[in-house]
């Protein structure tokens, strides 16, 4: 096995199992990642002239595919349970997902004890269309926030300029990221085909870490957690294994 020594505010390239154990136990404030959704090589449909969100495909790649759920409840099991070392004991994992996955994540996580603190409901304002018209219009993802121990950080004052003096509730309305935010390649689709918005990633951090803080991406993709962190004056760790995703990232961050 090949040993890595990761640096802060600099991504890693290589498998997040593995190259986590380049970590010291106890070494960060917040785990906020985007893992695989299990979603790839389940059918194929493209919607290139897609006018409600811009140009959508049909989710198809490698990192995504899974045999059956049983080999996705393993795969999350190990790359939480690795997290959990390096995890503060009063520190907390934020973790994106769809219904496609959920149950796995939470089981993962309760079995570690954790605390589940919110299943925040990123509601779409520009979902894309129901084209099978077979089931209703997916317009939801999900982040499972929870705690490890106590103590954990929820910055309660600094959220309520987002509630406009209503309650702070767990469902948030951001758009699909699109237009001059969403990163494209040489062929002009999107470069990384689950990019989340900057804005959401953002509010996340603020609400869960203090500045001076160190956050976790596991997978890191375009980069979206180290561009809210460093904004923020948080710290960060990232770690991904798609070496084009690298590029992009890198980047993105370098600008």
């Amino acid at each position: 096995m090949v040993e890595y020594f990761m640096k802060i505010n600099q991504i890693t390239q290589g498998d997040c199992i593995e190259v986590m154990t380049g970590l010291k136990a106890k070494s960060v404030n917040l785990v906020l990642t985007d893992p695989p959704y299990n979603i790839s090589g389940k059918s194929k449909l493209d919607l290139a002239k897609n006018t409600t969100g811009g140009p959508w495909y049909k989710m198809d790649e490698n990192w995504d595919i899974f045999k059956d759920f049983r080999e996705y409840q393993e795969f999350s099991r190990e790359w939480i349970t690795e997290a959990d070392r390096v995890l503060v004991d009063s520190g907390s994992m934020m973790i994106c997902c769809s219904y496609h996955g959920i149950g796995e994540i939470l089981i993962a996580l309760k079995e570690l004890d954790y605390k589940i603190l919110n299943i925040i409901i990123w509601k779409k304002t520009n979902p894309m269309p129901n084209v099978t018209k077979r089931t209703l219009t997916h317009s939801t993802e999900y982040v499972v926030w929870a705690a490890k121990s106590k103590g954990w950080t929820f910055n309660y004052m600094d959220m309520k300029k987002y509630a406009n003096d209503k309650q702070l509730r767990d469902v948030w309305e951001f758009a699909l990221c699109q237009g001059p935010e969403r990163i494209k390649n040489e062929s002009g689709r999107a470069a990384h085909p689950t990019q989340k918005p900057l804005e959401l990633t953002r509010r996340l951090i603020e609400m869960s870490t203090k500045k001076g803080d160190v956050v976790l991406d596991p997978f890191i993709g375009s980069g979206t957690t180290a561009v809210a962190a460093n904004e923020l004056k948080r710290k960060w760790y990232g770690i991904e294994s798609n070496s084009d995703y690298v590029k992009i990232a890198k980047k993105r961050i370098s600008k």
